[in-house]
């Protein structure tokens, strides 16, 4: 099982790479690693918005850096020590990017 670097969210085999499925970031496969990959290992848990206001997640004013929509669905993550601050992870209501706000 391989953790993103960038968000901490589990990452999913493809084509000798692991990607992950929240933010995207990729990094090869070890190749003299073995793996054992099974079906609910490579289910992901990503964070459906679905469409219109349906989402179950908040919405803010946030600028979307992909299409310049200014609305957006938010959620907050832990994904550095305990005692740092919550990740702001966005998601545009218009196109679907997704993008993080930290405190760096």
């Amino acid at each position: 099982m391989e953790f993103c670097d960038e968000c901490g969210s589990m990452m999913k085999a493809e084509d000798g790479l692991w990607v992950c499925g929240s933010c995207g970031y990729e990094k090869p496969k070890d190749p003299e690693a073995e793996y054992v990959l099974t079906e609910d290992q490579e289910a992901s848990e990503v964070i459906e918005t679905g469409d219109g206001e349906d989402s179950g997640l908040p919405t803010t004013d946030a600028q979307c850096p992909e299409c310049g929509n200014d609305r957006a669905h938010w959620y907050m993550q832990q994904i550095r020590a305990a005692d740092e601050s919550e990740t702001r992870f966005f998601v545009c209501t218009e196109c679907e990017h997704k993008w993080r706000e930290d405190d760096h």
